[in-house]
C-alpha cells in the first residue's frame, strides 16, 4: 500500500513540474530556410549608399520609421526610397516607449501614419525593450494593444523584437504564440539550447551591433532572417492613418535654393553639415548648386531626439585625427564614458564617420590644453580663414587634417594645428 502512495505522490510530482515547464521552451532555433543577410538601420547610421550595399551581399534592411508618439527618424524617407531603388527588401520598425495602453494605442496610429502609402516587403516591428517600471503583467497589456493595434491599422502581419531576457522573462506565451520573433542575440545563435523562452522559434536574429558594411559609416546591426520575414502580401500599400498628434519631430523637408545661396550658408541655416547635403543630394561640386534646384534636408538629423529631451545626449560623428581623449575633452567628459555610453571594445580604435553618443555636462568648451593643439570649426569659418589666424598656410592645415576639400569644413569639427 506504501509503494501505491510513494507512486502516487512520484507521478504528482513529475506531473506538477511538466506543467510547470510547460510554457518554456528550452531551445530555439530558426523557423525556416533558406536565410537571408541582413542589416537594420536608423538616424544614427547617417546617409547610407544602398548600392553599395547590395553589392555587399546585404538583402534586407529593416528601417527605423518612429519612436514614442511623434519622433519620425529623420532619415526614414530618404532610406525607404533609396532602399527600395536599390533592390533591398525592406521593413519597419517601431521604438515602443507607452507606459500604459492608451499610450500603446496612440503610438500604434503614429507608428501607422508615418509609414502609410509604403509597401514593405517585411513583417512590420514592435521594438519595445525599455520598460521603465512598468509591471510584466502591465508590459504585456502594452505590448497586446500595439501589436493588435498596428495589425488592424495596417492590414499587415507584425512581429516582436527582443533579446533573450525579455523573451524569457517579460514576453507571455500568449504573445508568442500569436507574433513571431525577431532575437537579439551576439553569441552562438546557431546552438540556442538549455534556454528558456515563450519562443521556440526565431524568423531573425541581430547577431552584432558592430557590423560593417559597404555603403555604410561606421558600425551597423547585422542580422539573418528567415524566409519567415517576409509578409504574404506585399502588393498593397499601408492605409492611411490620421496622425494622432498635431506635429511630428524631425522630419526632413524640401528646399529651393534662392539667388546667393551657398551650401555652407543653407547648412547653418538648418543645423545640419555641408557634407550631409552633399550626401543626400548626390551632389559632386559642393560649390556649384544654382537658383531653383531643390535640395533634400534632414532637419536636427544630427541629434537623437528623445535622448536630447531627456538627457542632453547628443551624436558625435568622428573626423579624421581624432581620438577618444580629444572628444571627451571637448565636451567635458571622460573617456570612460563615451566607452560604456558607446560599448567601445578597443578605446585606441575609433574611425572617422563612426558616430558616439555623448551626454554633455554642462561645461561645453574645450580644455585649455587641447585648444592650444586644436581649432574648433564655428559657423562662417572657412580654412584659409584659420590659416591666415594661426599663421600657417591652407595647404599644411590640410595635409595634417587630412582635409581632401579645403571649402569643406563644418562647425564642431576639430582642425589640429600643430
Amino acid at each position: 500500500m506504501k509503494k501505491v502512495k510513494y507512486l502516487w505522490v512520484t507521478f504528482i510530482i513529475l506531473a506538477f513540474l511538466f506543467f510547470a515547464n510547460i510554457n518554456m521552451t528550452y531551445a530555439i532555433t530558426p523557423n525556416s530556410t533558406p536565410q537571408y543577410q541582413g542589416i537594420d538601420v536608423s538616424d544614427w547610421q547617417g546617409y547610407i549608399n544602398y548600392a553599395q550595399v547590395r553589392e555587399s551581399g546585404i538583402e534586407v534592411v529593416y528601417i527605423k520609421a518612429s519612436q514614442g508618439a511623434n519622433i519620425k527618424d529623420p532619415y526614414f524617407d530618404i532610406n525607404y526610397e533609396n532602399a527600395k531603388a536599390n533592390g533591398l527588401k525592406v521593413g519597419f520598425y517601431h521604438f515602443l516607449t507607452a507606459t500604459n495602453t492608451g499610450e500603446a494605442e496612440q503610438q500604434a496610429q503614429f507608428f501607422a501614419s508615418v509609414i502609410a502609402g509604403k509597401q514593405p516587403d517585411c513583417k512590420l516591428v514592435m521594438d519595445y525593450e525599455v520598460f521603465g517600471g512598468v509591471s510584466i503583467q502591465e508590459s504585456n497589456n502594452i505590448a497586446q494593444i500595439f501589436l493588435e493595434s498596428v495589425r488592424r491599422l495596417t492590414k499587415k502581419e507584425v512581429i516582436v523584437y527582443s533579446d533573450l531576457s525579455n523573451a524569457r522573462d517579460r514576453f507571455s506565451r500568449n504573445i508568442a504564440e500569436n507574433y513571431e520573433l525577431w532575437l537579439a542575440y551576439y553569441g552562438d545563435y546557431n546552438n540556442l539550447t538549455n534556454v528558456e523562452t515563450s519562443w521556440d522559434k526565431w524568423i531573425g536574429v541581430q547577431y552584432s551591433d558592430r557590423g560593417r558594411v559597404a555603403g555604410i559609416n561606421g558600425y551597423v546591426d547585422r542580422d539573418i532572417y528567415t524566409k519567415n520575414i517576409f509578409l504574404s502580401d506585399t502588393t498593397q500599400e499601408i492605409p492611411n492613418t490620421q496622425n494622432p498628434n498635431s506635429s511630428i519631430n524631425t522630419e526632413g523637408i524640401l528646399y529651393t535654393v534662392q539667388s546667393g545661396d551657398t551650401l555652407n550658408k543653407i547648412a547653418n541655416q538648418y543645423g545640419t553639415t555641408v557634407q550631409e547635403l552633399v550626401d543626400i543630394n548626390n551632389i559632386t561640386n559642393p560649390n556649384l548648386i544654382y537658383p531653383g534646384q531643390t535640395l533634400r534636408i534632414l532637419t536636427n538629423s544630427t541629434v537623437n531626439a528623445s535622448e536630447t529631451r531627456a538627457t542632453g545626449s547628443i551624436t558625435y560623428t568622428v573626423q579624421i585625427g581624432n581620438t577618444l581623449t580629444q572628444i571627451a575633452n571637448a565636451y567635458g567628459v571622460t573617456v570612460d564614458h563615451i566607452i560604456q555610453m558607446n560599448n567601445i571594445q578597443n578605446p585606441n580604435l575609433i574611425y572617422p564617420g563612426e558616430k558616439l553618443r555623448i551626454t554633455q555636462s554642462t561645461n561645453t568648451t574645450l580644455n585649455p590644453v587641447l585648444q592650444k593643439n586644436y581649432y574648433t570649426v564655428q559657423v562662417g569659418d572657412t580654412l584659409s580663414g584659420i590659416a591666415r589666424k594661426y599663421g600657417v598656410t591652407v595647404q599644411y592645415l590640410a595635409n595634417l587634417n587630412g582635409i581632401r576639400n579645403v571649402n569643406l569644413i563644418y562647425p564642431g569639427q576639430f582642425i589640429k594645428l600643430s
